[in-house]
């Protein structure tokens, strides 16, 4: 996690603290359902609790939302921060998320969405398949 992630995870709340610190911490993407368990022993009751602080979380830039997996994961790249395009891999043996940055690949999108006028605020591409450690020799 970059410093300038370690600024904004300074002032959040207590509940915005405790997700993103789940989320941190585990080892693939987490569902709004399994940062409530996981989280049951601080406080946490009711869903809304954790959709709240993921909505900041989202909003700081701090943690993604895998669409397709319906879950969330801490950014660790480091320089996500500012990007409109995010791309993952995403495991479908393992379940392992890594998250990549590239420059070209996002200047490619802007270029193909500029040609019918349409600015880019946010991409999300996700690459479905087998990391290395899975994939068959």
């Amino acid at each position: 996690m970059k410093s300038d992630h370690h600024a904004l995870a300074a002032g959040l709340t207590k509940n915005q603290t405790l997700v993103f610190g789940a989320l941190s911490d585990a080892d693939g993407p987490l569902s709004a359902y399994a940062i409530l368990d996981r989280l049951r022993d601080h406080g946490f009751r009711a869903p809304l609790q954790v959709y709240r602080a993921l909505d900041k979380l989202m909003a700081l830039g701090l943690i993604h939302r895998l669409e397709s997996l319906n879950s969330f994961v801490a950014c660790r790249h480091p320089k996500c921060e500012g990007r409109e395009s995010v791309v993952f891999e995403i495991c479908e043996i393992c379940g392992k998320v890594s998250e990549l940055a590239d420059d070209p690949l996002e200047k490619q999108i802007k270029k193909l969405a500029h040609k019918d006028g349409f600015t880019v605020t946010a991409c999300t591409i996700e690459l479905r398949g087998n990391c290395r450690a899975c994939r068959p020799n």
